[in-house]
């Protein structure tokens, strides 16, 4: 998730965009902007980028392991049967 002090930084931006005749409401709106960004990325249900790597080299792993199933398994279908 994006850390607090990059949200900040980007809820302040925004409130930087509003217009000079409200800008006594800047501060107020700054702290709406951060509750809405707040808001707005905790419904996205993302991950840190640690738990994405981590899913990543299972994946992998997984991947691999099943590839050499596969391959047992069509050396044993080649193999001639036993009786």
């Amino acid at each position: 998730m994006i850390d607090a002090r990059t949200l900040d930084e980007l809820a302040q931006k925004l409130a930087g965009l509003v217009p000079p005749s409200i800008a006594e409401a800047r501060a107020d709106l700054a702290a709406n902007f951060r509750a809405a960004l707040q808001s707005g990325l905790r419904a996205l249900d993302l991950v840190t980028r640690e738990e994405f790597d981590v899913q990543r080299a299972v994946l992998l792993r997984t991947r691999e392991k099943i590839e050499e199933l596969e391959r047992q398994v069509a050396a044993l279908e080649a193999s001639p049967p036993q009786r």
